[in-house]
């Protein structure tokens, strides 16, 4: 669990520079949009990617029988679809502005795409949010030695023995009634 909580908060500073990245780019020009927006959107989706992956990690380690790791587990679900929402917002920003290439009825200004970008900033900040408090309680959970004791028992009561079950044949079945002749 502690490399776990080292790669979450290793995601906070990673969204705030992206999402810096976006505001900057959307203060500028955007004169050349592939060439401007497409490394961001590679590097967003490229964390979007990460993220999902740690989170499928999580899910299948002893994560969700601590407590809190189910809602923590949908907070990282719902920030990772926040990064994947920021990348396809991108992708958008890099084809409104192309658009008029295309089409002659096309807006010649950057402020569609520029929408965008400020769409992806505020996805970002929202994710890096949530994973900033998702790291936060595991960091706790970590440091306290009640916690991690009360997680050792959470994880044992999911892993050990089901409650007992007979282990011989079932019971013959009882005659209510009176015996047939």
């Amino acid at each position: 669990m502690t490399e776990h909580t080292r790669l979450l908060g290793e995601v906070v500073p990673a969204l705030e520079e992206l999402s810096a990245e976006a505001a900057r780019i959307r203060d500028g020009e955007i004169a050349k949009p592939v060439r401007e927006i497409t490394p961001l959107s590679l590097r967003v989706h490229e964390l979007a990617m990460k993220c999902t992956r740690q989170v499928h990690d999580l899910s299948v380690s002893q994560y969700p029988a601590m407590k809190d790791g189910t809602e923590n587990l949908a907070l990282l679900a719902g920030a990772c679809s926040q990064i994947s929402l920021a990348a396809t917002l991108c992708n958008f920003a890099i084809h409104h502005r192309t658009e008029i290439l295309l089409y002659e009825d096309a807006d010649p200004t950057p402020a569609t795409s520029r929408d965008q970008l400020r769409r992806t900033s505020e996805e970002l900040q929202r994710a890096a949010a949530t994973y900033r408090t998702v790291s936060r309680r595991l960091s706790r959970r970590l440091a306290s030695f009640s916690a991690r004791a009360e997680d050792r028992q959470l994880i044992a009561q999911v892993q050990g023995p089901s409650p007992q079950k007979a282990t011989s044949a079932p019971p013959a079945p009882r005659h209510t009634g009176s015996p047939k002749r």
